[in-house]
């Protein structure tokens, strides 16, 4: 089973989250606001942690040491991209991957060796291909 830390609570957080832990992942998710927490859903299977993603204490308590795969999806490139790092190059998780916004900055983060995926780039594609398609 894979162990999963997710940083960010919010509805995308929370959601993969949910779907992960029900496909029997062993995830554990972060975030700094008790409310955040409140959108996972009552059947939750994961462990659910208040904590800062680029605290290395928070980190720990997460289990980040026994993981294989670390997401960060919190609402702010920087935090996402220093909780990324941290995950990578303190705590060598095999597998870093991290949301930005800013588009632009994504080959410089994918230059410090970090895997990002863009909500703006995914769906200014998806508007495009729906246009071309009818």
């Amino acid at each position: 089973m894979m162990k999963v830390v997710i940083v960010g609570c919010g509805r995308v957080g929370a959601q993969l989250a949910t779907m992960l832990a029900a496909e029997n992942y062993d995830v554990t998710i972060l975030d700094i606001n008790p409310h955040s927490l409140s959108k996972l859903v009552p059947t939750f299977q994961g462990t659910a942690l208040l904590g800062d993603g680029t605290d290395e204490d928070s980190l720990r308590k997460a289990g980040i040491e026994g993981a294989e795969a670390f997401i960060a999806l919190t609402g702010e490139d920087n935090h996402n991209i220093m909780a990324a790092q941290i995950a990578k190059h303190i705590f060598k998780i095999p597998r870093v991957i991290c949301r930005i916004y800013d588009s632009q900055r994504g080959e410089i983060y994918q230059d410090l060796g970090l895997e990002t995926v863009s909500p703006t780039i995914t769906f200014v594609q998806s508007f495009k291909d729906k246009l071309q398609q009818g």
